[in-house]
């Protein structure tokens, strides 16, 4: 593997915290009648952009319980109640990588490699926003969502699942 087994800690922690700045979702929603709404969904809020109106009025910022408060009874709350547990993954391990990042020795002395424990939580996370992806997309959502952040959880999860730690 690429990455030298001695630098996997530090890897594991940027990655996780890089994973908070990626929008797991983005997507652009617009009907007949010129209204159009801007979504970037980061793991852990969601911004809400609605075109035409001042960027003070037409901005919301929103974590996933208010979210689905927002969604309530609309065919869409699936997606984000599932991108709530997909939240609460990323939650751990944001804490599992804070953890590491201040207490390295007695991560590293945990029955489970911290490294490869960062891998699995960014890959679920990864593999349960691509789920609430589909669900935005089956329960007809009226755009097509971009899952970046998706694409980038799910390698960096593959690639600290991979990462040598044997030196």
């Amino acid at each position: 593997m690429w990455v030298r087994s001695e630098y996997a800690g530090e890897l594991a922690v940027l990655l996780t915290w890089l994973s908070t700045f990626i929008p797991w979702n983005v997507s652009y929603a617009s009907d007949p009648s010129g209204a159009a709404v801007l979504f970037v969904r980061f793991p852990l809020v969601q911004l809400r952009y609605v075109f035409g109106i001042s960027l003070a009025r037409g901005v919301a910022v929103s974590d996933p319980l208010s979210a689905i408060a927002f969604q309530r009874g609309n065919p869409i709350v699936a997606a984000y109640e599932v991108w709530a547990v997909g939240a609460a993954l990323f939650v751990a391990a944001l804490v599992v990588s804070l953890v590491y990042y201040r207490r390295e020795a007695w991560a590293e002395s945990w029955p489970v490699d911290p490294v490869r424990l960062l891998g699995a939580l960014l890959l679920g996370t990864g593999l349960v926003f691509a789920g609430a992806t589909y669900l935005l997309l089956s329960r007809g959502f009226s755009s097509l969502p971009l899952p970046l952040g998706v694409v980038f959880l799910c390698l960096f999860g593959g690639l600290l699942l991979t990462v040598d730690r044997t030196a």
